[in-house]
């Protein structure tokens, strides 16, 4: 049998982990690779408050990342035997995969009505998975999702989904945010290391390039 030459292509995707133990919990693989990656940078320097250190950082920039994902159960819903909830419901269920992101969990909040109820005043907020964001093995960050929005396209007779197109906000967790001694800052600056050895690879350009300048 002929060995195909087409290179495998990766998942993007979301790995939730459990916030103490920080084993994984759950691995979603998005459907379709997004066609583009948004970055966005917010520099964290000191000269913002200290003119006489203009060039000095605080810290690593906080990093906003946009992911525009598309769901389609077109394809599930010809194997209904094989994929039973999308035959029924479309892509509802990976829809609300990605809503529990940002949902508290319901026990969550009826021990919380219970302890308001009982007159306790020490209610902490909730907290939700450590979510890390995947794209290729160089790219592994934790995330908080900070935006999230789905636009639903086509519908079943019982009105749900077939297709979606799903919007992520993502806030970038570093080490400033983690620690460095968290599971999720370590990866984070291990994601901040790959950045610096890629760019030691890029050879400097010779000034001529640049155009007859004086730097005297």
């Amino acid at each position: 049998m002929a060995l195909s030459r087409r290179p495998k292509i990766l998942k993007a995707g979301l790995i939730l982990l459990d916030p103490e133990t920080t084993e994984i919990e759950r691995i979603v693989a998005l459907q379709y690779n997004p066609e583009a990656l948004n970055h966005a940078y917010e520099i964290r320097g000191a000269g913002e408050n200290n003119r006489s250190e203009p060039l000095r950082l605080i810290g690593p920039p906080v990093e906003t990342l946009t992911v525009e994902a598309f769901l389609d159960a077109t394809d599930q819903m010809e194997f209904p035997d094989e994929n039973p909830d999308a035959a029924k419901r479309g892509v509802q269920g990976a829809i609300s995969v990605l809503e529990m992101l940002i949902y508290p969990d319901s026990d969550q909040l009826l021990a919380n009505r219970q302890m308001a109820s009982e007159g306790r005043l020490e209610i902490l907020p909730m907290e939700k998975y450590l979510t890390l964001f995947v794209w290729g093995k160089d790219r592994v960050l934790p995330v908080r999702v900070t935006q999230f929005s789905v636009n639903e396209e086509d519908f079943t007779p019982d009105l749900y989904p077939l297709r979606a197109r799903v919007s992520l906000t993502l806030r970038v967790l570093s080490v400033d945010d983690l620690g460095f001694d968290h599971r999720g800052g370590s990866l984070y600056l291990r994601y901040h290391k790959t950045k610096e050895r890629f760019a030691k690879k890029v050879q400097s350009a010779d000034l001529e390039i640049l155009g007859s300048i004086s730097l005297e």
